[in-house]
């Protein structure tokens, strides 16, 4: 929620409502990446917080099997349409793009197509979103087409299939999506489409699947090793800086940095926010003003299952 852009309306309820002092309270914090960032941040919300993290940050659950297929932009429509039509896993299937216009526009085409598909992006109101997930989750539309804003916080069970049609150009993002199926023990389905113009996160998606004992697609590694030969580091941008999803307590590993990017000297701004892996937490708690913080970690997973008919279903936000 804080990385999504929710920081005033977070702040307000901590800090302006009837909520006790930082020093007078228990507080908990949980993320599966908890990068610089939102550790400056936590720094407002918690006195003196403990960091502990089980398993490596940011890392993807071995219960999602990952495919990476390689299709050109212009490619994409007819290949969804192959693997719509080829499923024969029963569950619910959301499909990530990047932009509004393209979340309604593949909605409507798949609607064209006759398979039954709603949107949800930033755009839709409040009322439209949930009427969306609430047509999601009892399967009356089966597949959903979604925008970064169901990426994060949303658990949906029998959500078998993740689709990424367009990758996002952060590798956290990408963590996150692909966290939305294979959860609380289920197994889970995740097929990225890859171009070219993804290179810049090559490297760490490469990385990604190795940790989960994916396989790793020969044009990967073939795009990876042109990326290095021309002097790219090839990278995504991930908020925990050069795609370490904030694995490491940045009040220890480096103080100077602390304290020279705190609020008083300039705090960063948060852009505009699932889970999977690694599992973060920020607990920081003070009784009688004895202050006891305790910041703990634990895995995370998703359903299981992929494009038809009816479930038993619940929705959290987070």
């Amino acid at each position: 929620m804080l990385d999504m852009g929710f920081e005033p309306q977070i702040r307000r309820i901590v800090e302006k409502e009837d909520m006790p002092r930082v020093e007078d309270r228990l507080t908990l914090m949980f993320s599966a990446t908890f990068p610089r960032d939102i550790q400056y941040l936590a720094r407002d919300f918690l006195k003196d917080y403990i960091f502990l993290s089980v398993g490596r940050v940011g890392s993807t659950s071995e219960n999602i099997t990952q495919k990476v297929e390689y299709v050109e932009d212009e490619d994409k429509r007819s290949v969804l349409l192959d693997i719509l039509h080829s499923n024969d896993i029963a569950g619910l299937c959301l499909i990530f793009v990047e932009t509004k216009r393209m979340a309604d526009s593949l909605s409507d085409f798949l609607l064209d197509h006759n398979f039954p598909a709603t949107a949800i992006h930033g755009d839709r109101t409040q009322r439209e979103r949930e009427r969306a997930l609430e047509s999601f989750k009892t399967g009356r539309t089966p597949i959903m087409v979604a925008t970064a804003v169901a990426a994060r916080g949303l658990d949906i069970a029998n959500v078998s299939h993740v689709i990424s049609y367009d990758l996002p150009t952060d590798i956290d993002d990408y963590v996150h999506r692909i966290g939305r199926t294979g959860r609380a023990g289920n197994t889970g389905l995740a097929t990225a489409f890859f171009n070219r113009g993804n290179k810049n996160i090559v490297n760490d998606l490469i990385s990604i699947l190795e940790e989960a004992n994916q396989e790793i697609p020969g044009f990967l590694e073939s795009i990876a090793r042109e990326t290095r030969s021309y002097g790219g580091r090839g990278r995504g941008r991930g908020r925990g800086g050069g795609g370490n999803f904030g694995g490491r307590d940045y009040r220890k590993s480096n103080n100077n940095d602390w304290n020279s990017n705190s609020r008083d000297s300039g705090f960063p701004s948060l852009g505009g926010g699932g889970r999977s892996g690694g599992y973060n937490s920020g607990y920081s708690g003070n009784n009688n003003n004895n202050s006891n913080n305790n910041s703990s970690s634990n895995n995370n997973n998703n359903n299981g299952g992929s494009v038809p008919l009816q479930y038993q279903t619940k929705t959290s936000w987070f």
